[in-house]
C-alpha cells in the first residue's frame, strides 16, 4: 500500500509579495539613474575611460534593478493552471540575464581600454575627481537601502522562518543587484585614485588601466551570478547541501527502512524542494502518516526544506532503479 503526501500550500510554492522591498528598489533606481547620466556626460566632458566604464557599470546596476522588481512583481503571482509552481524562476531568470550583460559591458570595456591606451587623452582629473566623488556617495547610499531587504522580505503569512536554509535565504536576484552596487562603489574609488594620479604625475595611462581593473571586477560579478542562475535553472542539488546528507537524514528517521528515488532541487534562491519514495516498517510508530510527519519535520528543521512530495510505501515500489534492482537480486536468489 502507497501514500502520497505534499507538503505546501497552492502548487506547493508560496508568494515572494513584499512592498518594503519594492519600495527600497524603487528609490535605489531613482538614485542610480542620476548619478549614472552625471558619470555618463561627466566621462564625456572629461575624456575619463575609468568614469565612463564607472557610468556602463552604474547603467548595469539601474538594468539589475529594474530587473529584480519586475522579477519581485512577477514572482508575487500566484500558481495557476498553466504554472504550477508559481513565477518564482522569473527571479532567476532576470539574474541571469544580468550576468549576461555584465559580461558584455566587460568586453566592451577591454576594446576600449586597449585602443585608449594606444593614443593620447586629455583628461580633466579635477572634475573627473568631483564626478566620481558624488557617484561614491550615492553608491553606499543605494547599498544601505538594498542591505535592509533582507530584514523585509518574507512572505504574506509570516514564513519567514521557512525561508531559512544551507543554502542562504537570500533572494537570488536582489543579492545580485546589490553585488551589482558594491562593485560599482569600489569602481567609484578607482577612479578617485586614478583621478588624483593623473591630476598629479599627469600619467594618462593610469585611467585606461582602471577602467581594466573596473572590467575585471565586472566579469567576476559576471560570472558569480551566471554560475549561480545556471545551477538552479538545471536543477542542481542547492549549493551548502548534499543529497547524501539528506538521504542519511530521512533513513535516520524513526520507522523508515529504505530511501529512494530522492531529489532536492531549488525553485527559486532560498525555495527547496524534494520528492523521494521512502520504505516504512510495518510496525513504525504512529504508523505511515506519524512516520511521514516525522520526516517532514527533520527536513524542516535540519535543512529548511518545506515543500516536500514524499511517496510512502510499505514495501518497494519496483518503478524505480532501485527497487528494480532490489526486485532482480530477489528473482535471481530464487
Amino acid at each position: 500500500m502507497n501514500f502520497h503526501a505534499d507538503r505546501g500550500k497552492m502548487g506547493g510554492m508560496e508568494t515572494h509579495q513584499n512592498n518594503g522591498v519594492q519600495k527600497r528598489l524603487i528609490l535605489s533606481i531613482g538614485l542610480t539613474l542620476i548619478i549614472f547620466f552625471a558619470e555618463l556626460f561627466g566621462g564625456l566632458w572629461t575624456g575619463s575611460l575609468a568614469l565612463l566604464s564607472d557610468a556602463a557599470h552604474m547603467f548595469m546596476d539601474v538594468f539589475a534593478l529594474v530587473l529584480s522588481a519586475s522579477a519581485l512583481w512577477l514572482s508575487s503571482r500566484p500558481a495557476d493552471d498553466g504554472h504550477t509552481y508559481g513565477y518564482h524562476r522569473f527571479e532567476v531568470l532576470a539574474a541571469l540575464v544580468n550576468g549576461i550583460s555584465l559580461a558584455a559591458i566587460a568586453i566592451g570595456i577591454f576594446i576600449e581600454a586597449i585602443d585608449r591606451f594606444q593614443s593620447e587623452l586629455v583628461i580633466r582629473s579635477g572634475e573627473m575627481l568631483i564626478i566620481a566623488a558624488i557617484g561614491l556617495a550615492v553608491n553606499l547610499v543605494v547599498a544601505f537601502v538594498l542591505n535592509g531587504h533582507d530584514h523585509d522580505h518574507g512572505h504574506e503569512n509570516d514564513h519567514d522562518h521557512e525561508h531559512i536554509s544551507a543554502t542562504s535565504g537570500k533572494d537570488l536576484n536582489l543579492n545580485s543587484a546589490f553585488l551589482h552596487v558594491i562593485g560599482d562603489a569600489i569602481s567609484s574609488v578607482g577612479v578617485i585614485v586614478a583621478a588624483i594620479i593623473v591630476g598629479l604625475t599627469g600619467l594618462n595611462w593610469v585611467d585606461p588601466l582602471v577602467s581594466v581593473l573596473i572590467g575585471v571586477m565586472i566579469s567576476l560579478s559576471a560570472v558569480r551570478v551566471l554560475r549561480s542562475a545556471l545551477h538552479i535553472l538545471v536543477e542542481g542539488t542547492p549549493v551548502g547541501m548534499s543529497q547524501k546528507t539528506v538521504n542519511a537524514s530521512i533513513t535516520g528517521t524513526d520507522g523508515v527502512l529504505e530511501v529512494h528515488d530522492l531529489h532536492v532541487w531549488s525553485i527559486c534562491s532560498g525555495n527547496i524542494a524534494l520528492s523521494a519514495h521512502v520504505v516504512v516498517a510495518p510496525d513504525a510508530e504512529g504508523g505511515a502518516s506519524g512516520t511521514l510527519k516525522r520526516i517532514q519535520d527533520r527536513l524542516h528543521d535540519a535543512f529548511g526544506i518545506h515543500h516536500t512530495t514524499i511517496q510512502v510505501e510499505e514495501d518497494c515500489c519496483g518503478q524505480c532503479e532501485s527497487c528494480s534492482a532490489n526486485i532482480t537480486a530477489e528473482f535471481t536468489q530464487k
